[in-house]
């Protein structure tokens, strides 16, 4: 038996029939002065935006971030990016699909191959100082740390994102450490895998994820590094002491340059490195997103986060059936 038609599954111009989750439903105003509300469709397939225009009072208190609904519309494309139009849509009734759970995209392991992989990896962190740091902020954080998204969007922006995005580093930073033995590891370990974790302040949840005020005024970078001065207390530590210097140096420094966010850039090596890795891992989860729903022999849409260039998936390039 054929699996059901998922959102990323229709074709340029095909029409559109099945229920999907509202990821997000933000009211504006159309140039003619009615309310319109911009919608981020979703389910496991990834997500797709749409504009339901001329919404009544009544649409707007239906149509919020959260809720499952019907959608009959057409797949289209607005200047290579893909849209829904919206032809009907309607609130998901008793009897049919309403749990949103079943609707939101899921990291590619399991959440205990991921606890198992964190785990194993922080007896790999034998300096005392940053071992005891690591298990402190991810025992505080641990159920939001494997189930959150890594972002918004863009990249790893699904349930479970945030520790499978630092897992896909670690296995990188792994590798670095095998090839490059002069490089401290356990140093690299450590920050690669608090460098994020901030983000389960920043944002709200993996269900409709928004930036809390906490995220919009602040930011994780700077979240997590304060995370990391309050926890020195209970455990003893001087924040100012070098070892410590060095795992807040490897959060801050890890966006690169200023403009990126990060308060000072790395000025070490291995905090060159995790940037390194980052970057490399957050451009490879997003080229694999949009090639993957580009046709063989066709460019892709532009990627906003990588200076709005197109990719060209190649004709031989044939996906899986």
């Amino acid at each position: 038996m054929a699996a059901a038609k998922q959102l990323m599954d229709y074709a340029v111009d095909e029409a559109v029939d099945l229920f999907v989750l509202l990821k997000s439903a933000d009211v504006r105003t159309a140039k003619n002065g009615k309310q319109y509300i911009a919608i981020v469709f979703e389910d496991r397939s990834g997500e797709i935006s749409g504009k339901y225009w001329d919404a009544s009072d009544e649409d707007v208190a239906n149509y919020v971030a959260g809720r499952v609904v019907h959608l009959q519309g057409k797949r289209e494309n607005y200047q290579t990016h893909p849209q829904i139009k919206i032809f009907h849509l309607r609130l998901s009734k008793t009897g049919e699909p309403t749990d949103p759970e079943a609707f939101i995209e899921q990291a590619p392991m399991s959440r205990k191959e991921m606890e198992d992989y964190i785990n194993q990896t922080i007896f790999e962190i034998t300096q005392p100082t940053w071992n005891r740091l690591v298990r402190k902020l991810l025992g505080e954080y641990q159920e939001q740390f494997f189930t959150y998204p890594a972002a918004k969007s863009n990249h790893h922006a699904f349930k479970g994102g945030l520790a499978f995005h630092t897992i896909s580093i670690l296995k990188l930073a792994h590798s670095v450490v095998n090839q490059y033995s002069d490089l401290n590891g356990p140093l690299l370990y450590a920050g690669a895998i608090l460098h994020d974790l901030g983000k389960t302040i920043e944002l709200s949840g993996p269900k409709s994820t928004v930036y809390t005020l906490a995220g919009n005024l602040i930011g994780h970078i700077v979240l997590i590094d304060g995370e990391l001065v309050r926890a020195c207390d209970p455990l003893k530590l001087d924040p100012q002491a070098e070892d410590v210097l060095l795992l807040r140096h490897m959060i801050l420094s890890h966006h690169g340059l200023l403009e990126y966010g990060s308060p000072v850039r790395p000025a070490l090596r291995e905090a060159d490195v995790l940037h390194q890795l980052d970057e490399l891992d957050a451009s490879i989860m997003m080229l694999d997103t949009v090639v993957e729903h580009t046709e063989p022999g066709e460019f892709s849409e532009r990627v906003f986060a990588m200076d709005g260039r197109r990719f060209y998936r190649p004709s031989t390039d044939k996906p899986e059936e």
